[in-house]
């Protein structure tokens, strides 16, 4: 067994630069042709009655991987957190930028707001104002295929309601825009997920962190800031 053909890629420089609220595990977006071979060679050494199924995971994380850095996804993170019932909700946080074709990002995104797409956040675009500069929220409910199997042996998938949020960010330095992307299927909770994106974005930085005056260690959170309540979100 080895990984479908095209999975390992070749990272890309990073465009700008974020930081992982609590709770969320970062995604290998980029794994090298040495890593797949590796987790190739773990799935053929596990027992029989596991080894297909691992390998069906194997295979799905190959592909799904495939298609992020086919549209330059430049980071990935799993979210689970303990929900109210005793429960786990889980979510999946993206960061990935859209090239415009020489076309003023934030020119852009002013313009769609203004011909009436920003009247509330349920509705449309609105500006959402960020360290890094002015951003455009977006979020929506829409119905999915549902993960697993069937329930009852039937053949068409289930769906199930998910929510997601984006909130797009003009690059500055040229004419792409990022877009930080959040989605769930805990509809219920989304207050607190949009909390988590708006302070995602909040953390987004067009300068290497490392090559920043000062840049000697952690920095707390200012009380009440965005930054903060990613920190807080889901306790």
């Amino acid at each position: 067994m080895s990984a479908p053909k095209g999975a390992g890629g070749i990272q890309l420089p990073p465009a700008f630069w974020y930081e992982i609220p609590h709770g969320y595990l970062r995604l290998d977006v980029y794994p090298t042709a040495e890593r797949l071979d590796d987790l190739a060679r773990q799935i053929l050494a596990l027992p029989e009655e596991v080894r297909e199924r691992a390998d069906e995971v194997f295979r799905l994380y190959c592909i799904v991987m495939w298609e992020m850095q086919k549209r330059l996804v430049q980071g990935c993170a799993m979210g689970m957190h303990p929900d109210d019932r005793g429960g786990v909700t889980t979510s999946v946080l993206t960061l990935f930028s859209v090239e415009t074709r020489n076309v003023d990002p934030k020119a852009a995104l002013v313009t769609l707001m203004a011909s009436g797409a920003g009247e509330s956040a349920e509705t449309g675009i609105v500006p959402v104002e960020l360290p890094c500069g002015l951003g455009f929220q977006t979020e929506t409910v829409r119905r999915t295929m549902a993960p697993g199997r069937p329930e009852g042996g039937g053949d068409e998938p289930e769906q199930q309601p998910v929510w997601q949020g984006t909130i797009a960010i003009p690059d500055v330095r040229s004419s792409a825009i990022i877009a930080v992307q959040l989605v769930t299927s805990s509809v219920d909770l989304a207050d607190d997920y949009r909390n988590v994106l708006r302070g995602v974005a909040s953390t987004v930085s067009f300068t290497n962190p490392a090559l920043a005056d000062g840049a000697s260690g952690a920095v707390e959170p200012e009380p009440g800031s965005a930054a903060e309540a990613v920190r807080n979100d889901f306790g």
